[in-house]
């Protein structure tokens, strides 16, 4: 289980006042300015050109051999949580999705599964992360499994000792509130050992395995 999250210097994964209309929060949009002009990105986007700089390795290593993915419902939205309603809702990336695999929302409120356009399912989990990482697993059939977020979830997880890898992307920016990631770990005993540390523009990536000994 890997995580690969941008992250504000002051510690927000997300700007302050999320909605619908802007689900980052002010100035969360600011956390991606260093990915979205990459080449590799825009590839995956179906978009043409873009750059090459310190960071593609980065990315691209970490949209490598994923065969599931875990996240909050903060993350898939819509903002505010609550009862799913007439079900309509089915995430802020449109009808083709950018993961094409299957994607399992963590949520208090039961759901059915819902298909979309290449290749991705989100099934929705409401027991607990555990449940979901190992519903994660076996879904992703030997490849890793990764944990796009939020804040809190990422959290959760780092504090449980389930998470193996975290890669924090700290952009020069100073939100000022919002969503942090790395609140509510208490005195839970999490080790991180440095993998690599890697300067790119905007943008500087620090790469941790969070080392035995931990929570477990």
């Amino acid at each position: 289980l890997r995580c690969h999250i941008s992250i504000s210097l002051d510690g927000y994964v997300a700007g302050p006042n999320q909605s619908e209309e802007n689900p980052l929060g002010e100035g969360g949009e600011r956390l991606h300015d260093w990915v979205v002009p990459l080449a590799t990105f825009r590839r995956a986007h179906g978009e043409p050109g873009g750059e090459v700089n310190a960071s593609t390795p980065v990315f691209e290593e970490s949209i490598a051999n994923i065969g599931a993915a875990v996240m909050g419902r903060n993350m898939f939205g819509p903002i505010g949580g609550g009862p799913w309603g007439d079900e309509k809702w089915t995430g802020w990336w449109g009808d083709n999705p950018p993961y094409h695999y299957p994607v399992f929302v963590l949520t208090h409120h039961r759901r059915e599964p819902v298909e979309m356009a290449g290749g991705t399912t989100f099934h929705f989990v409401t027991d607990g992360i555990e449940s979901a990482l190992e519903r994660a697993m076996a879904a992703a059939g030997g490849k890793d499994v990764m944990l796009w977020g939020g804040g809190q979830v990422a959290g959760q997880y780092l504090a449980a000792g389930l998470l193996d890898e975290l890669e924090l992307n700290v952009v020069p920016v100073l939100l000022g509130g919002g969503s942090r990631l790395l609140d509510g770990l208490g005195d839970t005993d999490v080790r991180l050992e440095q993998v690599r540390a890697v300067e790119a523009p905007g943008v500087t990536h620090l790469k941790y395995r969070i080392a035995p000994g931990g929570p477990s």
